[in-house]
Order: structure tokens, then C-alpha cells, then sequence
């Protein structure tokens, strides 16, 4: 579990897709009392350390993570987000980010506004239900605040804070990044999916016994 606070960029140094697909990223801060086998989530992607270098770590990419995230298109020396998994010791600092991406989103438009910066993001119709205007979003593994939420896009402001810390600051109109959508939203759409809201309201105790009309 991670909180999508960012904390290096590094640097792809080698990946090499195929029947043993793995990644060797260039990086330093979270190599800190990181071990073999910990999880580091890369551009948002949950990944685990299988080899720790003096300079950097490698790990395994899964076929299905690869095919579904950004880590398809990625090559030697581009820049990633970099985040260790989140120590209960820790501070929540952004969001439940679990790792696991939902889909791959485009940046369509990127406007300058007063100190901030807003990203248009479109994203599949029926990854947006998740997303709500004032929520979060997790994109690139970057915890982010929805401005706005329409039928095929959402909107995402950024601070100069964030673009200097994360690889925002490099995205261009037409670049893809990975999106994780809130995993509240999906764990409540599946609780009613089994029941009804009403009566799940009811069961604990929200609303009063009495005939619904």
C-alpha cells in the first residue's frame, strides 16, 4: 500500500520485455532500508525488489502489468515516480493508493493557471464513475485532487511543489499516464452490488424501520 506522496525520480536503466520481463531503475533515496522482496511502486505500478544494487533495483514485470499500464511503453532513460510502500508508522500524507492500475489515461490538455498547473486527462467511460470532483486520483502514482469530472475526462491541479518532485513537470499533451481510481469507490460499488443501498443503510442502522415506499 502506498499513499502517492512521490519521493525520487529516477531513471530507467534498462527493460527488457519478453518472456522474463524486468525492470533496472537508477534511483537512490528509496533504496533506504529497502530490502529483497519489499515493494516499490514505480510510475504507480506496484512492483517487487528482486535485486538491489549499489546504484539502483530490479524488478520482475508481470505480463498483465505490462500490458496494462504505461510500463509498455516506457524506455532507457526515461523518468519515473518513485515510492516506497507506506510503514504504519508513517503519516498519511495523500491517499489509499494500492498499486494496481486501472487503466491508462491521456493528457489531452495543460494550462497554467495563477501558481498551479491543470492537467485534462481523458480516461475509458467506465473507469470515470469511480472519479469525483474534490476526490483523489492516483496518476503516475501520484496523489492528486479531482477540480473536475466529466463524462469522457477529469481534471487534476498541481502545485509547483509537486511538479518540481515528480515527472508532471516533463508530460507533454498526448503523453500517457497510469490511472488508479479510488479503491473506496470500487469496494462500495461492490458491497451494492449484493444489496440494495436501502437496505444496507438499514442493516446499519442509518435509517429508521419503516416501510419504504
Amino acid at each position: 500500500m502506498f499513499t502517492g506522496i512521490i519521493e525520487e525520480i529516477g531513471i530507467v536503466k534498462e527493460i527488457s520485455a519478453g518472456k522474463n520481463t524486468k525492470i533496472s531503475i537508477i534511483c537512490s533515496k528509496v533504496l533506504d532500508s529497502t530490502n529483497i522482496g519489499d515493494s516499490i511502486a514505480v510510475n504507480g505500478v506496484c512492483l517487487t525488489v528482486t535485486e538491489k544494487m549499489n546504484d539502483g533495483f530490479t524488478a520482475d514485470i508481470m505480463p498483465e502489468t505490462y500490458n496494462t499500464t504505461t510500463l509498455s511503453i516506457i524506455k532507457k532513460g526515461d523518468r519515473v515516480n518513485l515510492e516506497r510502500a507506506l510503514s504504519l508508522a508513517g503519516r498519511l500524507g495523500g491517499h489509499i493508493v494500492t498499486g494496481h492500475v486501472d487503466g491508462i489515461g491521456t493528457i489531452v490538455n495543460k494550462v497554467n493557471k495563477a501558481n498551479a498547473v491543470i492537467f485534462k486527462i481523458t480516461l475509458e467511460n467506465q473507469l470515470l464513475k469511480y472519479i469525483a470532483h474534490k476526490g483523489s486520483v492516483a496518476v503516475d502514482g501520484i496523489s492528486l485532487t479531482v477540480v473536475e469530472a466529466g463524462t469522457s475526462y477529469f481534471t487534476v491541479s498541481t502545485i509547483p511543489h509537486t511538479l518540481k518532485e515528480t515527472t508532471l513537470s516533463f508530460k507533454k499533451i498526448g503523453d500517457k499516464v497510469n490511472v488508479e481510481t479510488d479503491i473506496l469507490a470500487k469496494y462500495l460499488e461492490r458491497l451494492t452490488g449484493f444489496k440494495d443501498t436501502y437496505e444496507i443503510l438499514k442493516d446499519h442502522g442509518y435509517l429508521s424501520d419503516f416501510t419504504r415506499e
